[in-house]
């Protein structure tokens, strides 16, 4: 059976995000799909996501997601290194009537900037950055988040990196090797998007 008449329309964006997107674009942010924002918009609702770090900010599209799953009472901590993005990510959250009391953007690398927030007190943490340094954010993550947490990263199917064992695809191996031996995490490779990897941290 098609399923195709069943979802149309189902994951259309409205005009906020469509400029957002836009923007992104301009930018060569590559935003992520509507189906995968769905995703990150399910996942924020389904732990009641009060506390949420997002690592790549880019024009706003994924943070939008995240904040329409969030509850009115959540903060955004979204992290990334180019002030245009920080910029236009802003005036689509204003766009979108959220108040800056449930923002936080930082301008700045984010390994640089995840070292210096608080462990154990994160619900979700959602990675759209450079692949290579992916690993690094999974152990940043795993401090982040409180048991129960959930870490969430895209661009984690079959990276374009040319060489079979280049960089990139070194790093997400890496990662999925860890996700698999840690008895702290429990993780799922979903095929959406670019390929997206949820883990929780185990509630022991």
């Amino acid at each position: 059976m098609n399923g195709d008449g069943l979802l149309s329309g189902y994951l259309d964006e409205d005009e906020v995000l469509t400029e957002a997107r836009m923007q992104g674009a301009e930018f060569g942010c590559d935003p992520i799909d509507p189906v995968e924002g769905a995703a990150l918009r399910f996942l924020a609702t389904s732990l009641r996501a009060k506390a949420v770090v997002e690592v790549g900010t880019g024009a706003g599209v994924s943070g939008l997601w995240l904040l329409r799953g969030m509850p009115a009472d959540g903060v955004l901590t979204s992290i990334d290194i180019e002030p245009e993005h920080l910029r236009a990510a802003r005036a689509a959250f204003r766009e979108a009537r959220y108040p800056t009391s449930r923002l936080r953007l930082i301008n700045g690398m984010a390994l640089d900037v995840l070292p210096r927030l608080a462990d154990g007190v994160y619900d979700l943490v959602f990675v759209d950055a450079v692949l290579v340094e992916y690993p690094m954010y999974l152990r940043e993550a795993v401090r982040l988040l409180r048991p129960g947490g959930v870490l969430a990263l895209s661009g984690m199917l079959d990276p374009d990196d040319g060489p079979l064992f280049g960089p990139e695809t070194h790093a997400v191996r890496e990662v999925l090797r860890v996700c698999q031996e840690d008895d702290a995490l429990v993780a799922l490779p979903m095929p959406l998007g670019d390929g997206l990897l949820v883990a929780a941290k185990a509630l022991v």
